[in-house]
């Protein structure tokens, strides 16, 4: 007799970060294109996604890299996906190499994880307790 309809599947708004797999309240995520050639250090409170060139230091809360994509500098951030070219060293909580990505530097890590065919020319080292434990601050 009664009958309820489902509620409409929600989709996420615009503060949604596709990185981090959903709404994290005010959380916001950035694109660096194809197209977009930069020199200088990049620090985000966002999420970032880079298709592009950056000569210079990344540091955010999550960074995905796009398979074409080169970056020349240290990269710090609390999970990075990473499927381009980086000639620099990597400090990451959670980190996923895939198996188009290119690392010419060392690795910190707390989580490790490397698809077969990923070429890696440098150290890894597993980040020690009390540097896990520190949080990651960003500079505005």
């Amino acid at each position: 007799m009664f009958s309820k309809k489902p509620a409409p599947a929600q989709r996420p708004g615009p503060t949604a970060s596709p990185m981090a797999g959903g709404n994290r309240g005010a959380a916001t995520f950035s694109i660096f294109g194809a197209d977009i050639s930069l020199k200088g250090d990049v620090t985000a409170t966002a999420d970032l996604h880079i298709d592009g060139r950056i000569e210079g230091d990344i540091t955010c809360a999550a960074l995905v890299q796009g398979e074409g994509s080169e970056i020349h500098g240290a990269i710090r951030a609390q999970s990075a996906r990473l499927s381009g070219t980086v000639h620099g060293s990597i400090d990451a909580g959670e980190l996923v190499i895939l198996r188009s990505a290119r690392i010419h530097g060392d690795v910190s890590y707390d989580a490790l994880t490397i698809e077969q065919g990923a070429e890696v020319d440098g150290k890894f080292a597993h980040r020690t307790a009390s540097s896990a434990e520190a949080p990651l601050t960003l500079v505005s």
